[in-house]
């Protein structure tokens, strides 16, 4: 059934944007728009989605696009997406949003409390789900300790990268070189990305590797947990070649002039990578995600462990990663449009967990999909 009155619009057509479109479009009205006529045509079947073109860094295009809508969805590349978060905002407009900007949030807090906005950030599979979780299980216990581990990979491994992006490349590298923070006995630590290596066994996967990045990001300041930490995963040695790049000044950000024109090497190498790292039509991939939480419920100590492995789906053709990004960000938007979360301000994933309800529903919806999460609790 779809509500008439109730209108979405998804800033962003990538895989991910269109993932939401695809949940979404079942119950509203979609307009999705993206600078990318290609993109756009991929959504040309969906029902109810009508597509819009449209450079959305000029404000003025953005408060057109969204005036009628009763919900924004920002899922563009992340070197636009705080400004565009804020552009939504000051429009008077509730928005979620998958853009993983290296912006701080928060500083968009006192502006959308006045505007009288609810924006949830971050809100993927990790960032995202992962937050959900913690902010869950942060409302029924101590919690002492917090580890997540997460990766997209492909099934088949090319050498020498042995992975495909889903996203942006740009996005990836940033991840690849923006320090990593931690905690580790109450203090937050800063290391580079990459670092502490340590492999992990994955059923029907086998041995992956897993580094320091930053995706902790608003737990840092919203969890007082003694210890928390988020690694990503990779096929063993693509982090040696991605090394090998950045100590070469390929990921540099410092203008280089190249027979005459300045570039960034950062801006070159993404676009070397962008056809490498692109996945094959149909190709398929998984995502996997671990999270351990321990701590003290109810006076006892416990641990409780989370793991999801989704793939690619033949049947929708829609990726894994896709999948868990695009249908966590759907679910929390299904949320605010059926007024069962309301809170203003910047809200990150995590206080939305803390809502028992909400977190039943977030869930409910992911299985609808068969993105499915096991969990195991011990008493230690």
């Amino acid at each position: 059934m779809i509500h008439n009155m109730k209108k979405i619009t998804i800033l962003g057509a990538g895989i991910v944007g269109s993932a939401i479109a695809y949940d979404l479009s079942t119950s509203y009205k979609i307009k999705a728009a993206d600078i990318d006529e290609k993109k756009l045509s991929i959504l040309k079947k969906m029902k109810n989605v009508s597509l819009q073109r449209a450079d959305l860094t000029n404000p003025k295009n953005l408060y057109e696009l969204i005036k009628d809508a009763d919900l924004v969805i920002g899922a563009v590349p992340g070197f636009i997406g705080f400004k565009i978060l804020k552009d939504v905002i000051n429009a008077g407009k509730n928005i979620v949003d998958v853009s993983f900007f290296k912006e701080d949030p928060f500083e968009l807090d006192k502006l959308a409390k006045k505007k009288n906005i609810t924006a949830v950030v971050d809100c993927g599979i990790s960032p995202g789900f992962s937050n959900i979780v913690l902010g869950y299980h942060d409302k029924k216990m101590t919690i002492e300790n917090y580890e997540c581990f997460v990766g997209g990979l492909p099934f088949k491994r090319t050498v020498p990268f042995q992975y495909k992006a889903p996203f942006s490349p740009i996005d990836v590298i940033e991840e690849y070189i923006r320090p990593a923070r931690f905690v580790k006995n109450g203090q937050i630590i800063i290391k580079d990305a990459l670092s502490d290596r340590e492999f992990i066994e994955v059923e029907s996967i086998g041995t992956l590797e897993a580094f320091n990045t930053d995706g902790l990001r608003s737990l840092l300041k919203t969890m007082k947990i003694k210890n928390m930490i988020e690694k990503t995963l990779r096929y063993p040695g693509h982090i040696d070649n991605i090394l090998l790049l950045h100590d070469s000044g390929f990921f540099s950000k410092e203008l280089i002039e190249v027979k005459g024109k300045k570039i960034r090497p950062l801006d070159l190498t993404a676009k070397l990578l962008f056809p490498k790292w692109l996945l094959e039509k149909d190709e398929e991939e998984f995502t996997v995600l671990r999270l351990k939480i321990v701590g003290r419920e109810n006076g006892i100590k416990k641990e409780y462990e989370y793991n999801l492995f989704d793939r690619y789906d033949k049947k929708t053709g829609i990726s894994s990663m896709a999948r868990s990004t695009g249908f966590t960000c759907a679910a929390v938007a299904r949320l605010i449009m059926e007024g069962e979360f309301n809170e203003k301000g910047i809200i990150p994933p995590e206080y939305i967990g803390a809502n028992e309800k909400c977190y039943k529903i977030i869930t409910e919806n992911l299985a609808k999909h068969k993105v499915v999460f096991t969990s195991v609790e011990k008493k230690l």
